[in-house]
């Protein structure tokens, strides 16, 4: 228990919230757009953000593939504290918690890819992403999962998301560790490139 402590721990320390509009919004093409992952595809960037290590990994995201930016945040804000926001997280998790959402995708028909992003929270994902998956069809589109962790690694974040969408058409999903700055670079390109394979 001490271990698993420690492990969302490194995960939720860096508590910097950034500031993110709810509804989505164009990210604009890079330079050199026509080397893109997916391109020619609508593709969404969605993800849950605690600390603001997910939303860097998800802008980065967004910038490589021209993708649209949607910020999923709950209604009710986590606790500020760091004990009483890991037993939430815990409770929460272990009871199936889905935390009402602010807002929801406009135009989510739209969307041919959608990347969903999320903290690793007790080696899975936050409450909130188990939320906003509940809220569509995800029928015909391509799933592409990432997490953030501190330390934790991958754990069960890729399959706890398979087992909410049987159904549903996922990429492989990838884990980078937590941080203000976001993935690395490379590493980030990597995966996309082998996404688009």
């Amino acid at each position: 228990m001490k271990k698993m402590t420690q492990l969302i721990g490194s995960g939720l320390v860096c508590l910097a919230a950034a500031g993110c509009a709810a509804d989505a919004q164009e990210s604009g093409a890079p330079s050199g757009a026509s080397n893109q992952p997916f391109a020619g595809k609508k593709v969404l960037v969605a993800y849950y953000s605690y600390s603001g290590n997910t939303q860097a990994v998800a802008r980065q995201i967004a910038q490589a593939v021209n993708g649209d930016l949607f910020e999923i945040q709950t209604k009710q804000s986590y606790p500020a504290a760091y004990n009483d926001l890991t037993a939430q997280a815990k409770q929460e998790i272990n009871a199936g918690f889905t935390p009402e959402l602010t807002a929801q995708v406009p135009q989510m028909a739209q969307y041919e890819v959608v990347f969903i992003g999320s903290p690793n929270w007790w080696g899975t994902y936050a409450p909130a992403v188990k939320s906003f998956l509940a809220q569509y069809d995800f029928t015909g589109k391509t799933l592409v999962p990432f997490f953030t962790n501190g330390g934790g690694g991958m754990q069960h974040c890729e399959s706890d998301m398979h087992a909410q969408l049987p159904g549903a058409h996922f990429l492989k999903g990838v884990s980078f560790p937590g941080r203000a700055s976001g993935a690395n670079e490379k590493d980030l390109q990597n995966w996309l490139r082998q996404l688009a394979q």
